[in-house]
């Protein structure tokens, strides 16, 4: 099975060893940005894209999942 974003031999959910770490970074990072600003799942990743500090995995794996319309399962706290 092939990365969803780059083609590279796919290790868990459909990414690559790389976009893998990426998606779960910014996974784990939305719940600060959620409980501190009150941001929606798309807007995170709008900011992400936006980042000029950005790392070009995070930015891929955030540009992929705004088309793909994925959702976040957000737990309450």
């Amino acid at each position: 099975m092939k990365c969803v974003i780059c083609n590279r031999e796919a290790e868990k959910e459909g990414y690559c060893i790389l976009h893998s770490k990426a998606y779960e970074s910014i996974s784990k990072k939305y719940e600060l940005w959620r409980k501190a600003l009150e941001i929606s799942w798309k807007e995170y990743l709008s900011e992400i894209v936006k980042n000029p500090l950005t790392g070009e995995w995070a930015r891929e794996v955030a540009e992929y999942l705004i088309k793909s319309g994925e959702k976040h399962d957000v737990k309450k706290s």
